[in-house]
């Protein structure tokens, strides 16, 4: 009876020694693995701010690229209007030029009839020196026909050459807006192109907004994922830890046992003793 006593407390300490030895270890690797978690959580703590205010960021460039292809647009229609203008203005020159060969042309008929005019008045005027007394009247009347011609052709040569400097100068004119209504093609080509790009740079911002602000959604929930776990881990570590302390406790209780054979007296004495 005492030898089974004997080994069963035998047994009780060796198993509490076990439960003390691996409570301890169990401790430890509850402590590493609590302080690797916190060291965890501070840092995705610290990602999800970088990621917060990258967010913050990439929604500004996004709005900004909005703003930029909303102007973009805008511009493009003013260039587009621009364009329209400089097409009417060159279509006006055009007709003021095609007006102005045409009152060229009649200047030079106004020309020409002031000479057969002035011809005209000269044959009379020698008729009637021919006539003599009586074609002095009519000698009189063809010299201010012949005065009216000179004055008349004076003045359609005068027309004639301001027309022809206008005309010169709208031609001059129509080119350099027909110049300009290249210029202004290419640029409303341009900035279409530009908005264009804007525009898909504003929707890849807008998609790349949308995807980060899911990260961080991501994070946030990891992060409170390992704070759970932080929390999970610390209790395991008081969990360990309290078995470890009743683990000492039972191996001071079986410590205090004495289990012997007295030979001399024939039978078995426990005797206990509490550990101080």
């Amino acid at each position: 009876m005492a030898g089974r006593l004997r080994e069963t407390v035998g047994t009780i300490r060796d198993a509490s020694e076990s439960i003390a030895q691996a409570s301890s270890e169990i401790a430890a690797g509850n402590a590493n693995l609590s302080a690797r978690t916190e060291a965890s959580a501070s840092n995705l703590q610290q990602t999800a701010s970088s990621i917060a205010q990258l967010t913050v960021s990439v929604q500004q460039s996004a709005e900004a690229a909005r703003e930029a292809s909303r102007l973009a647009g805008v511009t493009s229609e003013a260039a587009h209007r621009g364009g329209e203008i400089v097409a009417q203005v060159t279509s006006n020159m055009n007709e003021i030029s095609a007006a102005s060969r045409k009152i060229g042309d009649i200047i030079g008929v106004i020309d020409s009839i002031a000479f057969q005019t002035n011809i005209l008045a000269l044959n009379a005027a020698v008729e009637a020196a021919r006539a003599g007394e009586q074609g002095r009247g009519f000698a009189v009347v063809a010299g201010e026909v012949r005065t009216l011609a000179h004055r008349s052709a004076s003045a359609a040569r005068e027309i004639k050459e301001l027309i022809t400097t206008s005309t010169h100068k709208v031609d001059g004119g129509a080119r350099l807006v027909q110049d300009a209504a290249l210029a202004m093609g290419e640029i409303v080509t341009g900035v279409q192109r530009v908005t264009t790009m804007i525009g898909a740079i504003s929707t890849e911002a807008a998609a790349q907004s949308s995807s980060i602000r899911e990260v961080h959604s991501a994070a946030n929930q990891l992060d409170q994922m390992t704070q759970q776990n932080s929390a999970l881990v610390e209790e395991a570590a008081a969990a360990a830890q309290s078995m470890r302390e009743q683990a000492g406790r039972l191996k001071s209780v079986v410590d205090a046992f004495r289990v012997g054979d007295h030979r001399g007296s024939g039978g078995l004495a426990a005797l206990p003793a509490l550990a101080r």
